[in-house]
């Protein structure tokens, strides 16, 4: 049974959703805008709502050692970070994934450094993409709420075990109230589990070493075992997709569409930008414009199958980025340019770097996209909304 709706922020959201779960350790520094995460957490552990382990560390570098010691040693881990905090972080991410410790990270998406900004894209997410760790984006609060649940049993499932980012756009979803439905608190304790650590360090009728030495001989095998991993946890999400679909009535994909069925023109886009392309599309429908948008909802790992089905025998693919590479085209455009590689036929596509540093983009701006490729003006890189 689902309790009936709240309005709550997505960092409130997501502090709940760890009430409901319950895990046993949570080892965080504050961050803007993470900080309400961590902060609202550790009230409901000082008011001993919950029985985890709070740990403020005095970085989010020794945030992120202690929660990698605290799931190697067997014990469900959660934590939160954002922009520079998840830079700081950098060293011990692929310690995370390397030691195949099934710990979840909410990142309040935010820009990096410098010039200073506290404001939302998608810089901090994408310069660690590579790093092993699964990444899930969330439209909105609700998605906020649901993909923090849905983590835990995507990344300690047996055939996975690696670490994994719940990204947010900071301040559009992490401060912005919207109505939410959350689940009983029951019901989120069936759906994740008893937490059933592999090769825990503290079963020591089991032995087990971590961190040790390797060299040339294994450790080729060792990395080739995350992309195994990786490439498991797409099956893996589709059956938790699947079984949390039952649950709430929320039905996700691995990769969402939106009036796609007979567009000619597709934007791609990641994170709360479906929802305003959603208002875009309708915009333009009513104009009597084949436009459609499509959001990845798992981008580590990238569901390619499923992106080119999404963008084959399309006249245009424009795909939206809240980042720019310096040098070289940015990663949502690569990635989607490289899943068209299986089609018979790739479309036209192009790039369009969009809401750096928090820059709004609303709905008259987005039409652009669609309408510069059907009038043939869009270039193969575009930046959309930078002052003349």
């Amino acid at each position: 049974m689902l309790h009936n709706d709240i309005a709550v922020n997505g960092d409130n959201a997501i502090a709940l959703a760890w009430k409901q779960i319950d895990p046993d350790v949570c080892a965080a520094y504050p961050i803007t805008p993470q900080t309400i995460i961590v902060e609202r957490f550790s009230d409901y552990v000082a008011d001993g709502e919950v029985n985890t382990e709070f740990v403020c560390t005095e970085s989010e570098h020794s945030a992120m050692t202690v929660c990698i010691a605290s799931a190697a040693a067997g014990a469900r881990t959660v934590t939160a970070t954002a922009s520079v905090g998840l830079a700081y972080m950098w060293e011990m991410l692929g310690v995370a994934s390397g030691l195949r410790t099934p710990l979840t990270m909410a990142v309040a998406n935010r820009a990096l450094s410098a010039p200073i900004n506290i404001h939302c894209d998608h810089g901090d997410a994408m310069a660690s993409r590579d790093t092993g760790w699964l990444m899930i984006f969330a439209e909105n609060v609700q998605e906020a709420y649901d993909n923090a649940i849905m983590a835990l049993r995507i990344a300690e499932h047996k055939d996975v075990q690696l670490p994994m980012m719940t990204c947010l756009d900071g301040f559009i979803l992490t401060h912005a109230i919207e109505r939410m439905t959350p689940l009983d608190t029951n019901k989120v304790k069936k759906f994740v589990g008893e937490h059933r650590p592999v090769h825990p360090l503290l079963d020591h009728k089991n032995p087990v070493t971590q961190g040790a030495m390797d060299g040339h001989d294994f450790y080729f095998e060792h990395r080739l075992q995350i992309a195994d991993a990786m490439e498991a946890a797409l099956d893996v999400t589709k059956d938790v997709f699947k079984e949390f679909g039952k649950l709430t009535g929320r039905r996700y994909n691995l990769v969402e569409r939106y009036m796609c069925d007979d567009a000619d023109y597709v934007a791609i886009c990641l994170g709360s930008t479906f929802g305003t392309m959603k208002a875009t599309v309708d915009k333009l429908r009513g104009e009597g414009k084949k436009v459609g948008v499509i959001m990845p909802r798992l981008f580590r790992p990238l569901p390619s199958a499923e992106i080119a089905k999404a963008i084959d025998k399309r006249k245009g693919v424009a795909v939206l980025d809240k980042f720019m590479s310096p040098g070289t085209y940015p990663p949502l455009f690569e990635d989607i340019v490289s899943s068209s590689l299986s089609l018979k036929e790739i479309p036209k596509m192009y790039s369009y770097v969009y809401g750096l540093g928090g820059r709004d983009a609303k709905v008259d701006e987005l039409s652009t996209v669609f309408t510069d490729m059907i009038d043939g003006k869009a270039k193969k890189v575009n930046y959309l909304g930078v002052k003349k």
